[in-house]
């Protein structure tokens, strides 16, 4: 079913998989998905994402350019895409 709350999707990079979480405006996890890290798996995040409700943007955490593909994928389906840098481990 549907939200009909807007959803933000945050996006963990790897080589071989993206992981990605669809949480809404007040931060409640809603659902996750993996998906390989090719054209078809970027079209399996993008409907995963609208059957959720109203995607307000995706937020990726780039880690080695591994983001790329996804980045230019949903750009160019006029999605707001922001770069997350990744957390300082070593604190």
């Amino acid at each position: 079913m549907k939200s009909i709350h807007p959803v933000i999707i945050g996006i963990d990079t790897h080589r071989a998989t993206h992981v990605a979480v669809a949480i809404d405006t007040q931060g409640t996890r809603l659902a996750a998905l993996s998906i390989p890290t090719n054209p078809k798996g970027y079209m399996e995040l993008e409907r995963w994402s609208r059957s959720l409700g109203k995607v307000l943007g995706f937020e990726i955490e780039g880690t080695v350019s591994f983001d790329a593909g996804l980045s230019r994928s949903l750009l160019a389906q006029g999605y707001n895409v922001i770069e997350v840098t990744r957390p300082n481990l070593q604190v």
